[in-house]
């Protein structure tokens, strides 16, 4: 094991790489952090609501986390294992099962864990901390420890200030140092309204930090090191203070340690480079008596490029994805995904190609970024159809389903609503989400039928305009001022509803630019973002997109005769056998073609 450090040691000198320190995954560096948790739970992941006596004889991940000597035990039919509401929003949230406390009058109903050994460890280093959610703010969970399981002591935390999710951690030296700790959750036994207020519990961890360790990390934080259509990584930033006192190894799950060495500056960052979004790291630090674990959550929504207008979405993407994990998408709230699904639309005047988009009922948010635009105009448009009504089963009830955002992902009320209107659907729009502030445009259409919608707004007017169905587009057919002019819209998102309001849609061919649309111009099957040069040229064109698909290009001279002819992915082209003269260059990307006029040198 020496040898194998020191050879490291000598590689890493050799090559330079003076920020990277004590990057060895040894053994020992392992069983030290394993060593200073003393004791997890993450509930598991239930199949169902079951009580904790039958989720006991379960197997994993169907079951407790830990087996003997761990017992856990609850109060029958009141504490139960649950796998709705999982655990989120907080650094090391599990995500899976729960556990679930309900009150049936004054009698308080508990969850118990018996068999936690802490002997090995002092109190004054035992920390303990747990994922933790209630319904109502008014009335706290009652966190107990015993030694002999007879007589229970409180134990005091800072109780929850909302009603989301949230890591309470314990002060230190509460949790004693024995071979036979309890621990107990109890429900109040009085509350404001006993038959409803709920509590859940998850993530339980008791670890040892030694009082005597001064090394203090601080909260991690997180940022892309690029944004664009490939997988890009994320850097991670840990500060922390009392540095210089030990010799400390930082090991990450995946990643390159950098910045600032806690071994010997007092004070500063440590880094993190290379860890691929989308991927959760976790940090491990030891040395001295020190040891921590220091879970990263990757960045939300991943490392995604803004797009660039004019932008055009054709969903070429794999038939059964979640829409939000191809790259131009993010993610907006929680649910069912909206999902790639296969074929087009079609319309009079479109060339579709790719795929298309589908969803149905209440689910998450799917957002596009583009280009923030301040001034002019700015219009989308898309295909859309209506495939099924049969879960809006109240006459009227609205939903909007496509929107403008700003650029930071803020809803701006440039709402699309629809509505089933006697069994047919109908297109509305807004500039708020109050249903009954909603102008309705006076066109009924069947299920199954296919629209060709193009949403405007104006800033030098303040008019936000919807077009149906008109090639060239003309006079709007709804068309209403905010109340306060947008300031800026850079991105575009698909929303799904009330499982009662949103019925099942099927979206195709979005186009995002700054001028209206004409399917007459051929608008509609333009190549996004196509750029030709440098125009003149003389040994080499460049032919970029904003898509990565394959490009076919061929070059005709002025007699009509094809001169050149390959395929480049936002590659260069080899032109220097071209004599000096004009030539057209024709580039056909998914389907679409798109011609321009190249000057040889």
């Amino acid at each position: 094991m020496k040898l194998l450090i020191i050879f490291v040691v000598q590689f890493l000198n050799k090559i330079q790489m003076k920020k990277i320190y004590l990057l060895v995954l040894t053994l020992i560096g392992v069983y030290v952090a394993q060593a200073q948790t003393v004791y997890s739970e993450n509930m598991g992941v239930p199949t169902a609501n079951t009580t904790v006596a039958n989720y006991i004889t379960g197997s994993a991940p169907a079951t407790f986390q830990n087996g003997s000597p761990i017992v856990y035990s609850g109060t029958s039919g009141a504490t139960s294992m649950r796998v709705t509401a999982p655990s989120t929003g907080y650094t090391g949230s599990s995500g899976g099962g729960n556990v679930f406390l309900s009150q049936t009058g004054n009698v308080g109903h508990f969850f118990r864990i018996d068999g936690i050994n802490t002997s090995a460890y002092l109190t004054s280093g035992l920390q303990m901390s747990f994922g933790y959610i209630t319904s109502v703010t008014t009335s706290q969970l009652i966190l107990e420890k015993s030694t002999d399981g007879t007589n229970w002591t409180p134990i005091t935390f800072t109780n929850n200030t909302n009603t989301s999710w949230n890591l309470v951690n314990v002060d230190p030296g509460q949790i004693p140092s024995s071979t036979t700790l309890s621990l107990r959750f109890t429900h109040p036994s009085t509350v404001a309204v006993p038959n409803t207020t709920q509590f859940r519990i998850d993530d339980i961890v008791v670890k040892n930090v030694s009082a005597s360790c001064v090394l203090v990390p601080g909260a991690p934080t997180t940022a892309c090191a690029a944004t664009t259509l490939g997988i890009d990584t994320y850097t991670i930033t840990i500060p922390y203070t009392g540095g210089g006192t030990a010799a400390y190894t930082v090991t990450p799950t995946t990643g390159v340690v950098g910045g600032d060495n806690p071994s010997t500056v007092a004070a500063g960052n440590i880094t993190i480079t290379g860890t691929n979004e989308g991927v959760n790291n976790s940090i491990t630090i030891t040395g001295g008596t020190c040891s921590f674990t220091i879970p990263v959550i990757a960045p939300t929504g991943g490392c995604k490029p803004i797009n660039t207008l004019p932008y055009y979405e054709s969903f070429n993407y794999t038939v059964g994805n979640v829409l939000t994990n191809e790259q131009k998408w993010t993610i907006l709230n929680s649910g069912d995904d909206i999902l790639l699904a296969t074929g087009n639309l079609t319309y009079p005047g479109v060339t579709p190609v790719g795929n298309s988009v589908t969803w149905s009922g209440a689910g998450a948010e799917a957002r596009t970024p583009f280009t923030s635009t301040t001034s002019g105009t700015i219009y989308s448009s898309n295909l859309v159809s209506i495939t099924d009504l049969s879960n809006v089963t109240v006459d009227l009830t609205p939903t909007y389903f496509a929107l403008f955002t700003d650029n930071t992902g803020a809803s701006t009320n440039a709402r699309i609503w629809l509505r089933n209107n006697a069994g047919q659907y109908q297109f509305g729009l807004s500039t708020d989400s109050t249903s009954a502030n909603v102008t309705w445009s006076s066109n009924l259409y069947n299920s199954g039928t296919v629209q060709y919608l193009v949403l405007g707004y104006d800033f030098g007017t303040n008019t936000l305009a919807l077009y149906e169905n008109q090639a060239t587009p003309a006079a709007p057919n709804v068309s209403v001022t905010p109340g306060a002019a947008f300031t800026n819209l850079g991105g575009f998102m698909l929303r799904q509803d009330l499982a009662a309001s949103t019925p099942t849609i099927v979206f195709d061919e979005l186009r995002i630019s700054t001028t209206l649309p004409s399917l007459s111009r051929n608008d509609f099957n333009a190549i996004a973002g196509l750029r030709v040069y440098p125009n003149p040229a003389n040994t080499v064109l460049n032919i970029t997109s904003d898509s990565f698909a394959t490009k076919n290009v061929e070059i005709f001279n002025v007699m009509g005769a094809k001169v050149l002819a390959t395929q480049v992915t936002n590659a260069p082209v080899n032109v220097a056998g071209l004599t000096a003269g004009i030539y057209m260059v024709k580039v056909t990307e998914d389907g679409k073609t798109t011609t321009r006029k190249l000057v040889i040198e």
